[in-house]
């Protein structure tokens, strides 16, 4: 491993998970000791691990993300400092009747408590979720077209450029009341209770 050209993807993840373990780990300011209580994986696996010298199995690198409460993709996910998120590259999500789109922009920047979305919402169609969790604000751009929010039982029509924020806790419903697409950009951030 001395030869930092020849690093095989192994050893890069062992040693990205490593990096980032440490730094939560240090965050948190917990011992190794108090992270093996937590997690139920031993000091010595542990120290291994910070020092990109194990080789983390999934359920390894499941227990560590479950004791400290975070999405394992925090632990695999590089940690840049600047990152691109381009439309049509990443994942979508497709509404039950099938009329919004849902691209999330940076999945796990903030470990879980923001989410970015693009969304495209279908000429003349309607798209209610279900009420969130409690403590979810939204937050609603519309970038091309026109929308009507429903909340609870008062609407509100928004321009192009025009935002909204509300409880997402409530029952809320998207509109599109013209022939074309409405492109919207969606800011989702979640209180922990």
């Amino acid at each position: 491993m001395n030869n930092k050209h020849h690093m095989t993807e192994a050893e890069k993840l062992a040693k990205q998970v490593g990096e980032t373990l440490r730094r939560l780990r240090k965050e948190r300011n917990v011992s190794l000791q108090e992270l093996a209580d937590m997690t139920g994986v031993s000091k010595l696996t542990l120290g291994n691990i910070e020092r990109g010298e194990a080789n983390p199995s999934l359920t390894i690198i499941w227990k560590i993300a479950n004791g400290l409460t975070i999405p394992i993709s925090a632990l695999l996910n590089e940690n840049q400092e600047v990152l691109i998120s381009r439309k049509n590259m990443g994942n979508k999500i497709i509404s039950a009747n099938e009329v919004c789109t849902l691209e999330p922009i940076f999945d796990t920047s903030n470990y879980g408590s923001i989410e970015i979305h693009r969304a495209f919402l279908e000429p003349k169609s309607e798209y209610s979720p279900d009420a969130h969790q409690s403590g979810v604000f939204e937050y609603v751009t519309v970038m091309e077209g026109e929308l009507k929010v429903k909340v609870e039982d008062d609407t509100y029509h928004l321009f192009e450029y025009d935002s909204i924020k509300f409880n997402g806790d409530r029952k809320h419903a998207y509109i599109n009341p013209k022939e074309s697409i409405a492109v919207l950009h969606f800011v989702m951030t979640y209180t922990k209770p």
